[in-house]
């Protein structure tokens, strides 16, 4: 019981830490409800075709992050303020996911690894990082372009095509 309490507070120290730093360093910009569908079906594609862990915990921390700012802009434009309301919002959103996938085995099996860390919850920090480097490339474009995106659904196209890429990525170096 004691080993199983030492997991739980280390990922929960883990998602605070993460959270903490990630808004320390990023300022937040906004994703819209289509980039979050999108990577849910990618999501539930590669869950279907029973896609290696790695791979799904890229798309499973593309999607956290886009719900995560889906909701936060959301609350923005809602004029909800509370203190700490990023971080609450991101922290719930990736605390809600993987305390179940961790309390049901699903992470944290010894022979379930990449670089020694569960190939789930390693995915999700890779995925959500990939997803906010999209986002940041689209506003990058968008800003070299006088304000407008150079396509229709850039602000889609650009995280999920960087999603993919570095699936297939992982995908090689894994098969």
């Amino acid at each position: 019981m004691k080993n199983y309490l030492k997991k739980i507070h280390k990922i929960i120290y883990f998602l605070f830490i993460f959270c903490f730093f990630l808004f320390k360093t990023i300022k937040i910009k906004a994703v819209c409800p289509l980039c979050a569908v999108g990577i849910g079906i990618g999501l539930g594609l590669s869950r279907w075709l029973k896609v290696d862990d790695l791979i799904s915990g890229i798309w499973i921390g593309g999607f956290l992050m886009s719900l995560s700012l889906w909701t936060i802009n959301w609350l923005k434009n809602k004029n909800i303020k509370f203190k700490f309301r990023n971080f609450f919002i991101i922290f719930l959103f990736y605390f809600l996911t993987i305390f179940p996938l961790y309390y049901y085995q699903i992470i944290g099996h010894p022979l379930n690894k990449f670089l020694g860390i569960d190939k789930l919850l390693f995915g999700i920090i890779v995925g959500t990082f990939i997803f906010l480097f999209g986002v940041w490339f689209h506003n990058f474009l968008k800003k070299k372009n006088q304000g407008k995106s150079f396509f229709p659904f850039q602000k889609v196209f650009i995280p999920i095509l960087f999603l993919i890429i570095s699936s297939l990525i992982f995908f090689i170096i894994i098969y």
